[in-house]
């Protein structure tokens, strides 16, 4: 349109300077296309500046959109450092852990040894009082076995008959019966504590007096302060 435009231009110039005589309707028809080829024109310019608008404005959103996506790379970086820095951390937590488990596995198994070993021990006591126990009766036994009663005297003549001495099975008699005797009766003759007599009577029975200290009924103190005054018949 441009071209055409300026060719008409270009044939009223050379009709003017030739002389020639041109009649209105062509020059006017000839403006009018002028005046079509300049709204043209300024169409045209419109556009070109509409496209550089339109340039610019993709260049600003490039910018932009660039200026985020670095934003984003940057903020992609930051989490993938702290998840590597989180990593490390929580390897390192999972090593102490580990390590702590270790010891206390190694701290167990030193307690269960000393366990076996205080168990052993416990046994070997055990096993000793057991003897201790057993010595202690054969001795009783053979006392007892010793101490036969004399014979008996006959009277003199004439002398009043006189009470004889209780033999050493009456005081034997005596002597409270752990198998049978209620607690309240070993705490008020025995005088043994309510829960020592309690513990007596709840781990009856007893086949020697040992016993009582070998199943941990009472201390060893207090066996020693009443073994003279018990028994353990049947």
């Amino acid at each position: 349109m441009r071209r055409e435009w300026i060719l008409s231009v270009l044939v009223v110039v050379a009709m003017m300077t030739s002389g020639c005589v041109v009649s209105n309707k062509k020059y006017q028809d000839a403006l009018a296309e002028a005046d079509s080829a300049k709204m043209e024109l300024e169409k045209t310019r419109q556009q070109k500046n509409a496209m550089e608008q339109q340039v610019k404005t993709l260049k600003e959103l490039n910018v932009k959109f660039g200026g985020e996506a670095q934003a984003a790379r940057d903020e992609l970086q930051r989490i993938e450092h702290g998840r590597d820095k989180e990593r490390g951390s929580i390897d390192t937590r999972t090593k102490e852990l580990e390590d702590k488990l270790k010891a206390v596995s190694s701290q167990n198994r030193n307690v269960r040894a000393e366990y076996e070993d205080v168990k052993r021990h416990n046994e070997t006591l055990k096993s000793l009082v057991a003897r201790y126990q057993k010595e202690l009766k054969d001795r009783s036994r053979s006392v007892t076995g010793s101490l036969t009663p004399s014979a008996s005297l006959p009277p003199l003549p004439g002398a009043a008959p006189t009470a004889s001495a209780p033999s050493a099975p009456a005081a034997g008699s005596a002597a409270m019966n752990v198998n049978k005797a209620s607690a309240s009766d070993m705490v008020l003759f025995l005088g043994l504590k309510k829960d020592e007599a309690d513990r007596i009577v709840t781990n009856r029975p007893y086949r020697v007096k040992g016993e009582l200290v070998a199943k941990n009924v009472v201390p060893k103190e207090t066996f020693d302060m009443i073994k003279d005054r018990i028994s353990v018949s049947p």
